[in-house]
């Protein structure tokens, strides 16, 4: 039995959000949101939120799975859109900035 969860359009880029899902995978859901408490970056409170829906929606759906069996069997972030602006440079030029945003996956399952 899967139960997965999509966070999408998260506003950072998914090189970032990629190290703290990496953390995670392979973990028992409580222990996997019990450690990401502890990391202290933005993208750790997004990946949570994410976990956290995922393990409701393992109790709550159609699986009614208890929390303590599941484990993390797939946690990415893959590419989302990417907003472009310019800002001015010399000589009347423009540089491009690229604002990233990602998609957060993770997957449960109670199969070893």
């Amino acid at each position: 039995m899967e139960v997965q969860a999509i966070t999408r359009n998260v506003h950072m880029s998914p090189q970032k959000m990629r190290e703290v899902c990496r953390q995670i995978q392979g973990l028992p859901a409580l222990k996997a949101k019990a450690a990401l408490q502890f990391v202290c970056r933005k993208s750790a409170r997004e990946v949570e939120k994410t976990l956290k829906s995922a393990i409701a929606n393992a109790e709550n759906g159609a699986a009614k799975a208890k929390a303590e069996t599941l484990i993390v069997r797939e946690a990415v972030a893959q590419t989302g859109m990417r907003m472009k602006r310019f800002t001015p440079k010399a000589r009347g030029s423009a540089g491009p900035i690229i604002k990233r945003y990602c998609h957060i996956k993770i997957v449960l399952t109670d199969e070893e």
